[in-house]
Protein backbone atom coordinates (compact mmCIF):
# COMPACT_ATOMS: atom_id res chain seq x y z
CA UNK A 1 0.00 0.00 0.00
CA UNK A 2 3.06 2.48 0.65
CA UNK A 3 4.03 2.93 -2.57
CA UNK A 4 0.25 2.84 -4.12
CA UNK A 5 -0.47 5.62 -1.99
CA UNK A 6 2.58 7.72 -2.81
CA UNK A 7 1.55 6.96 -6.42
CA UNK A 8 -2.17 8.17 -5.17
CA UNK A 9 -0.86 11.43 -4.00
CA UNK A 10 1.17 12.58 -6.56
CA UNK A 11 -1.12 11.63 -9.08
CA UNK A 12 -3.87 13.25 -7.20
CA UNK A 13 -1.70 16.47 -7.44
CA UNK A 14 -0.44 16.41 -10.77
CA UNK A 15 -4.47 16.13 -11.93
CA UNK A 16 -6.11 18.68 -9.73
CA UNK A 17 -3.63 20.90 -10.77
CA UNK A 18 -4.09 20.93 -14.55
CA UNK A 19 -5.66 24.78 -14.89
CA UNK A 20 -8.03 23.19 -17.63
CA UNK A 21 -9.82 27.29 -18.02
CA UNK A 22 -6.00 28.44 -18.49
CA UNK A 23 -4.98 25.69 -21.26
CA UNK A 24 -8.88 26.12 -23.18
CA UNK A 25 -8.02 29.85 -23.04
CA UNK A 26 -4.45 29.70 -24.83
CA UNK A 27 -5.66 26.83 -27.47
CA UNK A 28 -9.18 28.27 -28.24
CA UNK A 29 -8.77 31.96 -27.72
CA UNK A 30 -4.82 32.51 -27.76
CA UNK A 31 -5.55 34.61 -24.53
CA UNK A 32 -4.16 34.16 -20.67
CA UNK A 33 -7.71 33.85 -19.19
CA UNK A 34 -5.84 35.68 -15.93
CA UNK A 35 -6.13 38.83 -17.55
CA UNK A 36 -10.37 38.74 -17.98
CA UNK A 37 -12.69 38.65 -16.06
CA UNK A 38 -11.97 37.53 -12.56
CA UNK A 39 -8.88 36.72 -13.27
CA UNK A 40 -9.28 33.04 -11.26
CA UNK A 41 -8.47 29.85 -13.45
CA UNK A 42 -11.88 28.28 -12.28
CA UNK A 43 -14.85 27.25 -14.14
CA UNK A 44 -16.66 30.45 -13.47
CA UNK A 45 -14.23 32.43 -14.75
CA UNK A 46 -14.06 29.94 -17.60
CA UNK A 47 -17.81 30.37 -18.43
CA UNK A 48 -17.60 34.33 -18.30
CA UNK A 49 -14.62 35.12 -20.63
CA UNK A 50 -14.89 31.97 -22.40
CA UNK A 51 -18.73 31.35 -23.32
CA UNK A 52 -20.88 28.61 -22.69
CA UNK A 53 -19.27 26.03 -25.65
CA UNK A 54 -15.90 26.00 -23.36
CA UNK A 55 -16.75 27.05 -20.16
CA UNK A 56 -19.19 23.71 -19.63
CA UNK A 57 -16.41 21.36 -20.65
CA UNK A 58 -13.98 23.29 -18.42
CA UNK A 59 -16.25 22.62 -15.72
CA UNK A 60 -17.18 19.13 -16.57
CA UNK A 61 -12.80 18.28 -16.67
CA UNK A 62 -12.65 19.75 -13.66
CA UNK A 63 -15.08 17.36 -11.87
CA UNK A 64 -13.35 15.02 -13.44
CA UNK A 65 -9.98 15.62 -12.23
CA UNK A 66 -11.07 15.30 -8.52
CA UNK A 67 -13.32 12.13 -9.53
CA UNK A 68 -10.21 10.70 -11.16
CA UNK A 69 -8.44 11.14 -8.23
CA UNK A 70 -10.48 9.22 -5.64
CA UNK A 71 -11.28 6.64 -8.02
CA UNK A 72 -8.14 5.61 -9.45
CA UNK A 73 -6.51 5.76 -5.77
CA UNK A 74 -9.69 3.37 -4.82
CA UNK A 75 -8.08 0.58 -7.58
CA UNK A 76 -4.89 1.49 -6.15
CA UNK A 77 -5.14 1.83 -2.05
CA UNK A 78 -8.44 0.09 -1.36
CA UNK A 79 -11.55 1.85 -0.22
CA UNK A 80 -9.79 3.26 3.34
CA UNK A 81 -11.53 6.08 3.92
CA UNK A 82 -8.87 8.46 5.69
CA UNK A 83 -6.58 7.70 3.20
CA UNK A 84 -9.00 8.36 0.21
CA UNK A 85 -9.96 11.36 2.25
CA UNK A 86 -5.91 12.56 2.13
CA UNK A 87 -6.17 11.64 -1.91
CA UNK A 88 -9.40 14.20 -2.31
CA UNK A 89 -8.16 16.88 -0.20
CA UNK A 90 -4.46 16.21 -2.45
CA UNK A 91 -6.60 16.71 -5.10
CA UNK A 92 -8.26 19.72 -4.12
CA UNK A 93 -5.61 21.51 -2.87
CA UNK A 94 -3.68 20.85 -6.34
CA UNK A 95 -6.72 22.68 -8.09
CA UNK A 96 -6.00 25.85 -5.88
CA UNK A 97 -2.79 25.76 -5.54
CA UNK A 98 -1.56 24.57 -9.34
CA UNK A 99 1.78 23.81 -9.28
CA UNK A 100 1.45 24.56 -13.56
CA UNK A 101 1.00 28.04 -12.36
CA UNK A 102 2.99 29.04 -9.91
CA UNK A 103 0.43 27.95 -7.18
CA UNK A 104 -2.29 30.16 -7.99
CA UNK A 105 -5.82 28.68 -8.68
CA UNK A 106 -9.34 28.42 -8.67
CA UNK A 107 -11.54 28.41 -5.77
CA UNK A 108 -11.97 24.15 -5.83
CA UNK A 109 -15.66 23.99 -5.98
CA UNK A 110 -15.86 22.10 -9.79
CA UNK A 111 -12.95 19.75 -8.42
CA UNK A 112 -14.81 19.04 -4.68
CA UNK A 113 -17.57 17.99 -6.78
CA UNK A 114 -15.68 15.47 -8.50
CA UNK A 115 -14.53 14.18 -5.21
CA UNK A 116 -17.33 13.62 -3.23
CA UNK A 117 -19.28 12.38 -6.15
CA UNK A 118 -17.29 9.46 -5.18
CA UNK A 119 -17.51 9.32 -1.68
CA UNK A 120 -20.44 10.67 -0.53
CA UNK A 121 -22.78 10.39 -3.34
CA UNK A 122 -26.08 11.64 -1.25
CA UNK A 123 -24.01 14.54 -0.16
CA UNK A 124 -23.06 15.46 -3.07
CA UNK A 125 -26.91 15.49 -4.69
CA UNK A 126 -27.71 17.55 -1.72
CA UNK A 127 -25.19 20.32 -2.49
CA UNK A 128 -25.07 20.49 -6.05
CA UNK A 129 -28.73 21.15 -6.13
CA UNK A 130 -28.23 24.06 -3.68
CA UNK A 131 -26.01 25.53 -6.06
CA UNK A 132 -28.06 25.43 -9.34
CA UNK A 133 -31.36 26.58 -7.35
CA UNK A 134 -29.53 29.36 -5.61
CA UNK A 135 -27.54 30.15 -8.40
CA UNK A 136 -30.42 30.22 -10.68
CA UNK A 137 -32.45 32.90 -8.17
CA UNK A 138 -30.02 35.00 -7.76
CA UNK A 139 -27.52 34.92 -10.25
CA UNK A 140 -24.40 34.76 -8.17
CA UNK A 141 -21.92 31.91 -8.62
CA UNK A 142 -20.14 32.79 -5.70
CA UNK A 143 -23.54 32.41 -3.21
CA UNK A 144 -24.65 28.88 -4.86
CA UNK A 145 -20.74 27.95 -4.34
CA UNK A 146 -21.20 29.13 -0.36
CA UNK A 147 -24.57 28.11 -0.14
CA UNK A 148 -23.87 24.40 -1.30
CA UNK A 149 -20.58 23.89 0.35
CA UNK A 150 -22.32 24.59 4.11
CA UNK A 151 -25.16 21.94 2.68
CA UNK A 152 -22.57 19.83 1.37
CA UNK A 153 -21.26 19.86 5.38
CA UNK A 154 -25.00 20.13 6.91
CA UNK A 155 -26.01 16.96 4.43
CA UNK A 156 -23.00 15.04 5.86
CA UNK A 157 -23.82 16.03 9.73
CA UNK A 158 -27.07 14.49 9.23
CA UNK A 159 -26.32 11.72 7.53
CA UNK A 160 -23.51 10.73 10.14
CA UNK A 161 -25.64 11.60 13.12
CA UNK A 162 -28.43 8.93 11.46
CA UNK A 163 -26.02 6.13 11.46
CA UNK A 164 -24.21 7.02 14.32
CA UNK A 165 -21.60 8.93 12.87
CA UNK A 166 -19.88 5.70 10.99
CA UNK A 167 -18.39 7.68 8.08
CA UNK A 168 -17.11 10.60 10.70
CA UNK A 169 -13.98 10.75 8.29
CA UNK A 170 -15.95 11.91 5.39
CA UNK A 171 -17.69 14.82 7.54
CA UNK A 172 -14.73 16.25 9.07
CA UNK A 173 -13.48 15.75 5.24
CA UNK A 174 -17.14 17.93 4.05
CA UNK A 175 -16.25 20.41 7.47
CA UNK A 176 -12.90 20.98 6.13
CA UNK A 177 -13.88 21.47 2.55
CA UNK A 178 -16.13 23.78 3.46
CA UNK A 179 -14.32 25.82 5.29
CA UNK A 180 -11.69 26.12 2.08
CA UNK A 181 -14.48 26.92 -0.30
CA UNK A 182 -15.94 29.59 2.23
CA UNK A 183 -11.94 31.13 2.45
CA UNK A 184 -11.35 31.59 -1.22
CA UNK A 185 -14.80 33.03 -1.60
CA UNK A 186 -14.06 35.88 1.17
CA UNK A 187 -13.23 39.28 -1.45
CA UNK A 188 -16.80 37.84 -3.13
CA UNK A 189 -18.66 37.79 0.04
CA UNK A 190 -17.50 41.46 0.47
CA UNK A 191 -18.57 42.27 -2.85
CA UNK A 192 -21.75 40.54 -2.06
CA UNK A 193 -22.75 42.65 1.14
CA UNK A 194 -21.73 45.58 -0.89
CA UNK A 195 -24.00 44.51 -3.57
CA UNK A 196 -20.98 45.14 -6.39
CA UNK A 197 -20.42 41.21 -6.92
CA UNK A 198 -20.44 40.06 -10.53
CA UNK A 199 -24.00 38.10 -11.88
CA UNK A 200 -23.19 35.33 -14.06
CA UNK A 201 -23.75 36.00 -17.63
CA UNK A 202 -23.43 33.32 -20.43
CA UNK A 203 -21.55 35.68 -23.30
CA UNK A 204 -17.92 35.34 -23.71
CA UNK A 205 -16.49 38.76 -23.79
CA UNK A 206 -14.06 38.12 -26.01
CA UNK A 207 -13.68 38.16 -30.10
CA UNK A 208 -14.02 34.63 -31.54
Amino acid sequence: MGKGLIVSIVLAYLLGSIPVSYIFGKLFRKIDIRKYGSGNVGATNAVRVLGLKLGLPVLALDILKGAASVYVAKLLIGSNPILLALIGLVAILGHNYTIFLSFKGGKGVATSAGVFIVLTPISFLCAILTFVVATWISRYVSLGSILAAAVLFLSNLIINIHNGFSDIVYLVLTGLVALLVIARHTANIKRLLSGSENRLTFKSKEKK
